[in-house]
């Protein structure tokens, strides 16, 4: 059976190597793996913490290899010594021997013995040096080193939000993400909620964050007294504002969270249809909805990219387009390392899907445009070039955030939520 250290192993290559998706590939992994709920844990903490520190451990092997390029060595090899001076550096509970030792055997498990001298020396010599990473003197290379994000992509958001965002964002996603839940008001019994000792956020009655755990086997979970929500994207529901009775319509609504707190937001009163390309993650709606009891909700498979005729007037559409993701690299830590010409595509699909969602709009009614990014181009750039070519659209204030104005880009320095972008527009009135 393969340990914690192995396993973090194998799914480090096939992420970043083969650039799979981390929740995707861990949850699998972990799933087939035979490991104990402990070992579990472990693994998950090395798997992540490798990969979001990724550059900075990079780094750290070129100094300690006397610059020999990573990328020259053995693919098994540099990952086994990325695992090991990650335990070393951040993981305060691991003995450096155990670390050290480790690594070395894992060499002769992926058949790399004649490297284990080469393993056991670079990881020795990290460790009297006092485990000390050197920054480079460049201002962005240090960055860059910090907090492992790629030069480009830093340049890209110093230019669009300034030294002081970027930090405090960048800093927040080499910390552990908070697990946020809803709380179901359509269902009673909210005491078998307290074995997951919630703490409640300030946005909301209904919001809370808890200690994460396996929430899917808990009593509140299986009763649907909850579902897990970031706090970005219940925000954003919030929004939304819709009211019970309204037509409302969710036109990227896989796996289903927002369309869970719009429900709830309507009372269960009303017409909710959530739609979604993909069949499997319809069915993660409609098993969704299901467990909470929200009965107004109806789904179906359709391309939010194409206009459909048959769709009803909406008094309230929330258009969550397909984005970079980039405002949840504390979650998907491999995000980051997506080149930045592999978004170029993304702001025009996203301005056709949301003039595409305007045409389902009711007069006076309210349309969210909404991302998981916080790149202007995707955000503020789209909305602006739908409203200069929509004379009959208009942005209004964000008032349910107490903001001004017609949209924001919020961070974690805002009810600890991912990053995000949302965007309230109006149709106006005839």
């Amino acid at each position: 059976m393969n340990s914690a250290r192995e396993t973090a192993v194998r799914l480090l290559i096939r992420t970043l190597e083969e650039k799979s998706y981390s929740n995707l590939l861990l949850d699998q992994a972990l799933a087939e793996s035979g490991l104990s709920v402990q070992e579990k844990a472990f693994c998950t903490q090395l798997y992540y913490g490798v990969t979001e520190r990724l550059l900075t451990l990079e780094y750290a092997l070129r100094v300690y290899s006397d610059k020999k390029s990573p990328e020259k060595m053995d693919v098994p090899v540099r990952y086994i010594l990325y695992l090991g001076l990650y335990q070393m550096k951040y993981c305060d509970g691991i003995p450096d021997s155990a670390a050290v030792n480790e690594s070395v055997r894992l060499a002769g498990i992926f058949r790399k013995k004649s490297a284990a001298g080469f393993v056991n020396a670079i990881l020795r010599k990290f460790q009297r040096a006092g485990k000390e990473i050197p920054l480079p003197e460049d201002a962005l290379l240090a960055m860059q080193v910090e907090y492992s994000v790629p030069v480009p992509l830093l340049e890209l958001l110093l230019e669009e939000h300034g030294e002081p965002f970027v930090r405090n964002f960048l800093e927040d996603s080499l910390r552990p993400p908070p697990c946020s839940i809803r709380v179901n008001p359509l269902k009673s019994g909210q005491d078998a909620l307290q074995e997951l000792h919630p703490e409640k956020l300030a946005f909301s009655d209904f919001a809370y964050q808890i200690q994460a755990a396996d929430l899917k086997h808990t009593e509140a979970f299986q009763k649907g007294l909850f579902h897990v929500q970031d706090a970005a994207s219940q925000l954003c529901c919030q929004i939304l504002a819709p009211c019970p009775g309204q037509t409302v319509l969710d036109l990227c609504a896989a796996p289903g969270g927002k369309t869970f707190t719009i429900a709830e937001l309507m009372q269960n009163q009303g017409q909710l249809y959530a739609f979604d390309l993909h069949p499997h993650r319809v069915r993660l709606i409609q098993q969704g909805a299901e467990r909470l009891g929200l009965t107004c909700v109806h789904t179906g498979v359709q391309n939010a990219a194409h206009y459909h005729q048959d769709m009803p007037p909406a008094d309230r559409i929330l258009c969550d387009v397909p984005c970079s993701g980039l405002g949840v690299i504390r979650r998907k830590p491999e995000i980051k390392y997506k080149p930045l010409e592999s978004f170029a595509e993304l702001p025009d699909l996203q301005f056709r899907i949301l003039d595409i969602a305007s045409r389902y709009l009711k007069p006076g009614g309210i349309l969210v445009y909404s991302t998981c990014t916080v790149l202007k181009r995707e955000n503020e750039a789209v909305v602006t070039r739908f409203l200069e070519s929509r004379p009959e659209f208009e942005a209004v204030p964000l008032t349910e955030c107490g903001i001004s104005a017609g949209w924001m880009t919020f961070s974690p320095a805002y009810a600890d939520c991912d990053g995000f972008f949302a965007a309230k527009i109006r149709r106006k009135a005839v």
